[in-house]
This record gives C-alpha cells, structure tokens and sequence, in this order.
C-alpha cells in the first residue's frame, strides 16, 4: 500500500500511533471550518445532537460549548477515534461516545434534533443508505448538518460529488428543505437538511 493509501486509511478508520498523529492533526487542521460552523448558528441549545464521524472529539467539544443544557453524543467507527474522543473531552458526562457506523446506528426513532457530520460523508459505506438511516434517528423538524471540502467530494465520491447532486439525495431521502451554503474561497460547503 502506497504512502497515500495508507493516510487515506488512517483518516477514514484511525488505529494506532499514526491514527492517533492523524485524529490531532485533524483537531488542528479543521480550526478554521469549525468556526465557520459556529458562524452558521445551527445548533440550539437544550437539543440532543450526534456527531457522526467524531474523529479526535473536537467538534463534541464545540457542540457542547454551543449547547451548555443539552446532550451531546459521538459515533465513529474507529475504537482509536473513541478513546481520543473521550480523552479531549475528559470524560465529560454530557458527552457519550459510541464505537458504531453510521449505517446502523444504536439509537431508537427520533432520537436527535440535530445530526452533524463534518468531513465524513465522503467514506460512508452507501451514502443514500447511510442517509435514510440519518432520518430514522432524527426528529421530525431535526436538522442533519454536513460540513465537507468540495475538492475532498470530488476525490472520495464516485456520485454525489457536487452540491446540486448532494441536495437532490437529501430531498430524494425524506428531507424536507436543503440549504446549501459556500465559502468559496475555502472550497467549503456547509449542507443543512431539514426533515
């Protein structure tokens, strides 16, 4: 495996020293599309919000700070995820953290008033799938959040790698409205469904 197949890896499923190397630099290197996300004001506080995909937990940290009377739960994959997940958040009792897949996850019906993904919907195992899965655990009214770098879309997908085809699956899925919105200048897309 080259070089880069085996970061590409590391990034979709960390496991060991490099996975741990890879969550950090993640937590670091998404600085500026997180505050971008806090920008967009999209999560309320006293809601129950999932981040799927939670890598190294600092968007956990974030949805917290953003949601002080309100709960806040991961899910990744990645068993190494998890562990640094927990750590960055020091246990944090308003944060659970769940080693699941997003394409079934161990929540009941209408669970969440908001979902976030932040740079992960590109490595879901069957995206339309995955999606309908999304709306079974969130609320009528919910919020599902996607956050990605086009560039990252068009690399990773073999369908779905624009904003109008990402909008036409959301809305062929359940969702009810889609705003999209792009900075442009970051090749950032922020990718709000309501259902």
């Amino acid at each position: 495996m080259s070089l880069l197949q085996t970061l590409i890896e590391q990034v979709k499923k960390p496991t060991g020293r490099m996975g741990v190397w890879m969550l950090r630099i993640m937590n670091r290197a998404h600085r500026g599309m997180y505050a971008w996300f806090i920008r967009q004001g999209a999560v309320n506080d006293g809601t129950c919000v999932l981040d799927i995909g939670c890598g190294g937990g600092k968007m956990l940290q974030i949805l917290a700070s953003l949601n002080p009377n309100g709960m806040i739960y991961g899910i990744d994959i990645s068993e190494q995820a998890v562990k640094e997940s927990l750590k960055l958040n020091n246990n944090n009792k308003r944060i659970v953290v769940t080693q699941a897949s997003v394409s079934k996850m161990p929540y009941h019906e209408q669970f969440f008033d908001t979902i976030t993904a932040f740079q992960t919907h590109y490595f879901w195992p069957s995206l339309e799938q995955d999606v309908k899965e999304i709306g079974r655990v969130l609320k009528d009214g919910g919020k599902l959040i996607v956050m990605a770098e086009t560039y990252k879309m068009k690399y990773h997908m073999e369908a779905f790698q624009t904003p109008a085809a990402m909008k036409q699956l959301l809305e062929h899925t359940g969702f009810q409205t889609v705003y999209i919105t792009e900075k442009t200048s970051k090749g950032w897309l922020c990718m709000t469904a309501i259902k």
